[in-house]
């Protein structure tokens, strides 16, 4: 018995010291320093962001000024850096940098880690002023004569509009919300009456449920012409027929002829299927596209240039540049000196790595970008789509020996101005396809003819996605009908029975 517990404990030790067991284990890997990052995000920032970025630095660094300056001081500043040395006359336990050194004044990438991912992008916050549209239509409540009840079912109808213009919620799901959130307690008939009051508000549609509702008040608000009236017809009475567009049934139902349908879905065309997109307060915000490259054709050659406001004037401040100097040069030195040394080295180091870091960023710029012009050399001479070469990132990352990352990061949010309009450069790259010659074509060249051949079709007879991939096939790109549908989405086509006209 003695001897079976002995065991038993035995084994019960071995298997606690097993699990206590500790093991060191040599792993090697690489980590990217704050400044790296930093350096990649100022890559990838756009002409108008790398403005404010730049802004941003100059205010947090004293020692970092903007505008034209001597180049040598460059120099003494490296030479002061070489003589002075923190282990000579400065004792870190003697140095309280905190007078010093606040957070407030410490760049971002000096208070950073390097425990997130290279991919964070900063992100900040536009603010715009002006009315909204809810408080437009709110407003517009004023000119009904509305008793206390009608006025917050009013309101609370008003919130429930979404930007399109549209309540998409239910009338009992509303009911109860007046109920539970406003102590409104009503009935379904009274919120469909009030409904209707807002559906008169401007722009026409507003506060219709669904895109039936949404025509119908648009129509109503129309001169009674026969076109209108016949339009509101289909409408009310045909909207599913009208939607998939079977305009032979439409005839039938109606009994009319072809150009009486046409003026009627004419009609009907002109309205606005979104009226909350057409409101233009003060609240929309107006984006500006500042291109990062210009490529012009000089004498038959292409010709890159870099936006000049990627190229600031940036130097070190002489005036830091001269505090160090001097410190250099006394001979006595205090511990207030040896601290404000040490917040001046710090400043003036951060400066000129920043500089450095505009530099590097101009040159990946350039290069990349001058890359992506010389592979797509025949589309920027002549601006014809279907003479892009199929190009992926890596095929550029290889020329210029850097990253894919850093690729993508030039081209992802970057403009060129090219004699053809302004492009955002990652459209320029594709993916490939064999042609009926075993050639590589770029997926962009495919698009393009697929859009002109649709174009062209006859819109009575528009060609389904199986002519369109026979069609395809017979000009020398045997893709699948499945790859011209999925092309055809791409390209914000509809299918051919949504194509059809009379």
């Amino acid at each position: 018995m003695i001897e079976c517990r002995l065991f038993f404990l035995f084994l019960l030790k071995t298997q606690i010291l097993r699990m206590l067991k500790q093991y060191l284990q040599f792993k090697l890997s690489q980590k990217l320093s704050p400044q790296q990052i930093q350096l990649m995000k100022l890559i990838q920032l756009p002409t108008q962001a790398f403005e404010q970025r730049i802004k941003q630095e100059l205010e947090e660094n004293p020692a970092l000024d903007s505008g034209k300056e001597k180049t040598e001081e460059f120099d003494e500043f490296d030479d002061l850096n070489d003589d002075y040395n923190e282990s000579d006359s400065i004792n870190a336990e003697d140095i309280n940098v905190d007078e010093y050194l606040s957070d407030d004044e410490v760049p971002d990438y000096r208070m950073q880690a390097n425990n997130y991912s290279v991919d964070d992008e900063e992100k900040s916050i536009p603010y715009a002023s002006g009315t909204s549209f809810t408080q437009t239509l709110i407003n517009q409540l004023s000119t009904f004569r509305l008793d206390d009840e009608e006025e917050q079912i009013a309101t609370f109808l008003v919130g429930s509009v979404d930007e399109t213009g549209y309540i998409r919620r239910s009338v009992e799901d509303i009911l109860d919300d007046l109920a539970f959130t406003q102590n409104v307690y009503t009935t379904e008939e009274k919120i469909e009456d009030v409904l209707k009051i807002v559906q008169q508000l401007d722009p026409a549609g507003v506060g219709a449920r669904d895109l039936q509702e949404c025509l119908l008040i648009q129509l109503e608000r129309k001169t009674k012409t026969p076109n209108v009236e016949l339009a509101t017809d289909i409408i009310k009475r045909a909207f599913d027929q009208f939607s998939k567009k079977h305009y032979k049934k439409l005839l039938q139902k109606f009994d009319i002829t072809e150009v009486q349908l046409k003026d009627a879905i004419l009609e009907i065309e002109r309205l606005n299927p979104k009226p909350g997109s057409s409101y233009s307060g003060g609240s929309r915000m107006v984006e500006h596209v500042v291109p990062d490259f210009t490529i012009n054709i000089v004498d038959g050659e292409l010709e890159l240039t870099l936006n000049g406001r990627n190229a600031p004037d940036l130097h070190v401040s002489r005036e830091y540049s001269n505090m160090l100097k001097g410190y250099k040069e006394s001979k006595e030195k205090s511990k207030a000196q040896k601290d404000a040394v040490l917040f001046i080295k710090q400043k003036l180091d951060s400066a000129k790595w920043f500089i450095e870091a505009i530099k590097q960023r101009q040159q990946t710029l350039f290069v990349t970008m001058s890359s992506i012009m010389h592979y797509q050399k025949e589309y920027f001479l002549s601006g014809d789509e279907r003479k892009l070469k199929p190009m992926i990132l890596k095929d550029i990352a290889d020329e210029i020996d850097m990253d894919v990352s850093t690729v993508s990061r030039v081209a992802n949010s970057k403009y060129v101005d090219t004699p053809y309009g302004t492009k955002l450069i990652k459209e320029f790259f594709s993916e490939s396809m064999k042609n009926d010659q075993g050639e590589d074509v770029s997926t962009r060249e495919i698009k393009k003819i697929l859009e002109t051949v649709i174009e062209e079709e006859e819109k009575r007879k528009p060609l389904t996605d199986e002519k369109l991939a026979k069609i395809l096939k017979e000009k020398g790109y045997p893709i699948a009908r499945r790859t011209v549908a999925k092309y055809r989405e791409q390209l914000d086509i509809p299918v051919a029975r949504l194509r059809k006209q009379i």
